[in-house]
């Protein structure tokens, strides 16, 4: 009880939370009435191509979620955070290629056209199980969180921190792209998966699945907010805070901060997993160049920009320069990189406490109280 009333307590300070969870639910209702309730002539009307923007752009945003929640709150600066989203994507994507069957352009009605191809006789163990969705769903969640687990407790334990857990973090993904490109991986190699044609018996193409796949989305997006919000409030979440602020001082009161870290670090690779998972029917496409690098030092931008710490925050930095990116990928596209580098650098020098940082200085919407650094006795 008292665990839930410091959560409400919490919820209803964080105005820029309430703000964000207000402009998301106006989102979940305009999105789909200006899609399925307008005529295509329309002004007004929204198109596909848009509809799977917003739903791209929410996939995003619980994944600079997760890694708020590690680096913003427990001081965990991953860089491998693209791989557990790629995980889950590739999960959900091994799914819906079991549910293509016959009407892939091979037709076999078990192999997936990139298996008959490379003359394969028969599926592969790991893809057994995959043809059920609440398998698959299992998949999303057990594979990140599992591989989060095992990294997170051989590198805590061994006290593994700053720039050279940054480093491992990347190294990890980085092996997991490689090892993807494999054909003989049996992940459909440098292609990926495509070519999907249902999830649970819908026709994955419809207006009416697409906005399904929104709506699930922004469920999603609002549960893992409020999820994370639970968790700072919580008495554990004072407690990574602790850890993040001073770790060899926390672990001299007495807190296991192994236990900790790991356990958070296991949260937000789920989390991340279930983004991917529902980044895939939605864009239509899973491949190796979601594992790479780069992602995961993108994901880590958009966190910075947004303001760390804040969990809306990350939020609004995944939206703005995924966005940006949107737009001058399409005029600007050899310049991009170059403008995201300057955007980082500029956010770093001038904007340490990302834009919510600025507008909590230029208005009356603050970030949520930081729990301050734990005393000695």
């Amino acid at each position: 009880m008292k665990t839930q009333s410091a959560f409400l307590e919490a919820l209803r300070a964080d105005r820029g939370g309430l703000t964000f969870l207000g402009i998301l639910a106006l989102v979940t209702i305009i999105v789909p009435v200006l899609h399925l309730g307008t005529p295509d002539s329309s002004a007004l009307h929204l198109s596909s191509y848009t509809v799977t923007l917003v739903g791209k752009y929410m996939c995003y945003a619980l994944l600079a979620i997760a890694v708020d929640l590690v680096w913003g709150y427990c001081g965990i600066l991953s860089l491998g955070h693209g791989a557990f989203f790629a995980l889950g994507g590739y999960a959900m994507g091994m799914y819906l290629m079991r549910q293509i069957g016959p009407r892939g352009v091979y037709g076999d009605p078990i192999l997936p056209d990139f298996m008959v191809f490379l003359n394969w006789k028969e599926l592969p163990w790991f893809w057994h199980g995959f043809d059920m969705f609440w398998f698959a769903m299992a998949m999303v969640v057990i594979v990140p969180g599992l591989l989060a687990f095992v990294f997170g407790w051989l590198a805590f334990r061994s006290r593994v921190t700053g720039v050279y857990l940054s480093i491992i973090t990347q190294a990890m993904t980085y092996a997991l792209m490689l090892a993807f490109f494999r054909n003989n991986m049996g992940f459909g190699g440098n292609n990926g998966f495509t070519d999907f044609k249902e999830i649970i018996g819908f026709q994955i193409n419809l207006p009416s699945t697409r906005i399904t796949l929104l709506v699930a989305t922004a469920i999603a997006l609002a549960v893992g907010y409020c999820a994370c919000r639970y968790i700072v409030a919580s008495r554990a979440g004072r407690v990574v805070q602790a850890v993040r602020d001073s770790e060899s001082r926390a672990r001299f009161i007495g807190y296991r901060v192994e236990s900790f870290k790991v356990w958070i670090f296991t949260f937000s690779a789920v989390l991340a997993g279930i983004a991917g998972a529902l980044f895939v029917p939605q864009v239509g496409i899973i491949n190796p160049s979601e594992f790479s690098p780069i992602n995961s030092i993108e994901i880590v931008i958009w966190v910075a920009v947004g303001g760390r710490g804040t969990l809306y925050g990350a939020v609004a930095g995944a939206i703005l320069v995924n966005y940006a990116k949107t737009y001058f990928t399409t005029v600007l596209p050899e310049y991009w990189l170059y403008l995201l580098g300057m955007i980082f650098i500029l956010v770093t020098i001038l904007l340490p406490k990302g834009i919510t940082g600025l507008l909590a200085s230029r208005v009356a919407v603050k970030p949520p109280a930081v729990t301050p650094k734990v005393s000695a006795a």
